[in-house]
């Protein structure tokens, strides 16, 4: 490169080129021909690649030589070392050039190539393997068509194990505790980008947990109760996450904001009229709720009043539409669960009858799609949840069921577990990411050993896999496709996340890495330092520079650091009472029953006086003796 920029330069003083000592300056200006230059080097980079595998090659076979000639071990080490490995020096000095020709670093000194020539030939060898190796790990040239690392052969049979075995995507080789409190979680809710956990339960409170805000004590940052005196049913952020809606034990949804403030709250509906559709709210408790996948608007309740209506956020007023499901005989049922499809133009509802019923969006009237006897009558579905490829119906059941259906064939289920306890009217089920696998949570008496996550094929629905939680009921399960982190929340206040290092993103790895803040000593011992601008010079405070000095000429200071005297334990000392009584007489008393010197033997007592009294007379004999 020297040259060629010296070249450019054009003819300077051949004194200056005397004594800088380049010999390329009289020349004319070269001209470069960028695309050959490109393709000499991308074929030189080949070649390279080429003669490093077949020096590689030749290693190998020269160390199965070495294993198998044992005696000749010193004449076959020598023929290695003769052999080579890498290209000749000639060869070598060719490419070095050449690349030097292509870099644009402007060097000053002697060339490199005359300092390489200059030492030994054996070191030069050495030398340029060395080089050859440490481009083979930093530099990556275009390898050779046939050319395969044994590292991508094993990631690739790893890759096609998982996809074989769907046990190795559950994440669960570590978790997290977040305590939420000491009833049931009965609601969870993770925004779409998977930043924030909101949990709610039987306690009326709603926590909200900051994933990259919390440390490895992972505290709340928030809790607060929206419904007053109302159980937590479900809570759901919007499809853009900018809002949260409450369903609650009351007839009023609310919709709070990502802070926990309140947008709106739905209006109640007046209870003395008989058809539903004529009232603008919900007049019974509600059970369940959800937000539409695409409107980011619009969501949707069911209540015990027996409807199910959609909302709008911008008008509390009055709802948008009004779904009733109805038994055989044509009456009033109540929903206990309701959801949209994945794309937002079906609503489904499970009903206290059994049923499952399905409405076209658009269409309150008629059902699409019922199934009568999907589930045990009388009993209370918990859940219902589209697949993410929407042609499948996941429905948990209040008869210990999980079944799966096709909508288009609604009459059987496509495959069906039971044996799954299920004591709470809000116990989830969910799939995967990948749809492959169907996860639902089982409930226990108390005593009655632990509550467990249940994975189940899709497929087959052959149980693949168990977690065992808690020694409490498993409630709320929910699998977030960003993350790839499983929250569960349960029936002893507990939500739980299970993740794994490697296939899992964010979420609870944020927190978990962070130490937990210590409270500084200081800020709680120093007295608050009250800013006065308009005092009089006498009564100005200094500023305080820092806590930390404070806190130093506090303990110099007899007074500020003065230990204040512990309470008395036992007898009383230094003048102070012990802790039998408050008054002098009790102290007496305390110290008489104490006093422990008196024999059983009055004669003796007396009598243990009495040389002493001869000896040194103190009372009687000196008034007599007057």
């Amino acid at each position: 490169p020297l040259v060629a920029d010296a070249e450019m330069l054009g003819t300077p003083d051949p004194e200056l080129a005397a004594t800088m000592g380049f010999s390329g300056f009289g020349k004319k200006a070269r001209t470069f021909d960028l695309e050959a230059m490109f393709e000499q080097t991308r074929r030189t980079a080949v070649e390279r690649s080429r003669k490093v595998l077949e020096a590689r090659e030749r290693e190998q076979e020269d160390q199965t030589e070495k294993e198998f000639r044992i005696p000749y071990t010193d004449s076959s080490a020598s023929a290695s070392s003769a052999t080579g490995a890498g290209p000749t020096l000639a060869e070598r000095e060719a490419v070095y050039s050449e690349s030097q020709d292509n870099s644009n670093e402007a060097l000053s000194g002697p060339s490199m190539q005359s300092q390489s020539s200059a030492k030994g030939p054996a070191e030069d060898t050495d030398d340029d393997d060395d080089d050859d190796d440490d481009d083979e790990e930093f530099i990556g040239p275009p390898l050779p068509p046939g050319f395969k690392d044994s590292d991508d052969d094993n990631d690739n049979d790893d890759t096609e194990e998982e996809d074989n075995n769907p046990v190795k995507k559950i994440p669960d080789s570590h978790e997290i505790t977040l305590q939420h409190g000491t009833k049931t979680v009965s609601a969870l809710g993770l925004d779409p980008s998977g930043a924030r956990l909101i949990t709610g339960g039987y306690d009326y409170d709603v926590k909200f947990w900051d994933f990259a805000g919390m440390d490895a004590s992972l505290q709340a940052f928030r809790s607060l109760q929206p419904c007053e005196c109302h159980q937590i049913k479900s809570l759901q952020y919007s499809s853009t996450g900018d809002v949260i809606l409450v369903v609650s034990g009351n007839s009023q949804a609310k919709v709070l904001d990502r802070d926990g403030f309140p947008v709106m709250e739905c209006i109640k509906g007046d209870q003395y009229i008989v058809d539903m559709t004529n009232t603008k709210g919900h007049t019974a408790m509600l059970n369940s709720g959800c937000w539409h996948p695409k409107i980011k608007e619009e969501f949707l309740t069911c209540s015990n009043d027996g409807t199910v209506r959609t909302w709008d956020v911008n008008n509390e007023k009055k709802h948008k539409s009004v779904f009733k499901p109805r038994s055989v005989q044509g009456k009033r049922v109540i929903p206990t669960t309701c959801t949209y499809s994945r794309d937002g133009k079906l609503i489904a509802a499970g009903c206290q009858d059994g049923s499952i019923q399905i409405w076209d969006r658009n269409m309150s009237v008629h059902t699409k799609f019922h199934c009568r006897q999907a589930h045990a009558s009388g009993t209370d579905t918990s859940c219902l949840t589209f697949s993410y490829d929407g042609t499948v119906l996941a429905s948990r059941g209040g008869d210990d069921t999980l079944k799966i259906w096709d909508i288009r064939q609604f009459k059987k289920p496509l495959n069906s577990a039971d044996g799954l306890p299920s004591f709470f009217p809000m116990t989830d089920c969910c799939f995967s990411p990948d749809d492959k696998i169907l996860v639902t949570g089982t409930s226990v008496k108390k005593g009655g050993g632990s509550g467990k996550l249940f994975f189940f094929y899709r497929e087959t629905f052959q149980k693949l896999y168990e977690i065992e939680v808690t020694d409490a009921s498993v409630v709320r399960c929910l699998w977030h496709p960003k993350l790839n982190q499983i929250m569960v929340g349960t029936g002893n206040g507990l939500a739980k996340v299970y993740y794994d290092p490697v296939k899992s993103q964010r979420g609870a790895k944020l927190c978990v890495v962070k130490t937990k803040r210590k409270e500084r000593q200081a800020e709680t011992l120093t007295q608050d330092y009250i800013i006065t601008p308009h005092a009089l010079p006498m009564f100005r405070e200094p500023r305080q520079r820092s806590t930390r000095k404070q806190l130093e000429k506090d303990r110099l200071d007899p007074m500020k650091s003065h230990k204040p005297e512990p309470p008395v334990a036992g007898a009383g000392r230094g003048g102070r009472v012990g802790t039998h009584g408050v008054t002098l007489s009790s102290y007496i008393v305390k110290n008489i029953a104490l006093d422990k010197t008196d024999d059983s033997n009055p004669r003796e007592a007396i009598l243990r006086h009495a040389k002493d009294a001869e000896e040194n007379p103190y009372w009687v004999a000196p008034a007599y003796a007057k």
